[in-house]
């Protein structure tokens, strides 16, 4: 592919609907049991066929772990640590989820 110059560039994403969102200061793509993070990212919209298609390029990118903790889970650490919501879900997340551990951790201060 030949190299174009910034204005036969600008010129050609105009003729294809092509925009670029300014100000995107990151983008987060949620999996089942992660998210990808991409900070700074360079976003495009593409407009074809009455629909919209988003393109992510640059950044930096990271994942991060997504625990799910259950109400029910949240709800049993409550009854047997005789602690209120919050409190029961940190300590659910800071155990990764191990009841037994937030319990435990719980009782035991």
């Amino acid at each position: 592919m030949m190299p174009m110059n910034p204005k036969q560039l600008k010129k050609l994403m105009k003729q294809l609907d092509m925009k670029q969102l300014d100000g995107v200061k990151e983008v987060i793509i949620k999996l089942e049991n992660k998210e990808i993070v991409i900070k700074e990212p360079v976003v495009t919209v593409i407009r074809a066929m009455g629909e919209k298609m988003y393109q992510i390029a640059g950044g930096t990118e990271e994942e991060r772990v997504v625990l799910k903790i259950s109400e029910e889970d949240i709800k049993l650490v409550m009854e047997q640590a005789g602690v209120d919501y919050e409190t029961a879900k940190k300590a659910l997340e800071e155990a990764g989820g191990d009841l037994a551990e937030a319990i435990l951790r719980l009782t035991d201060q």
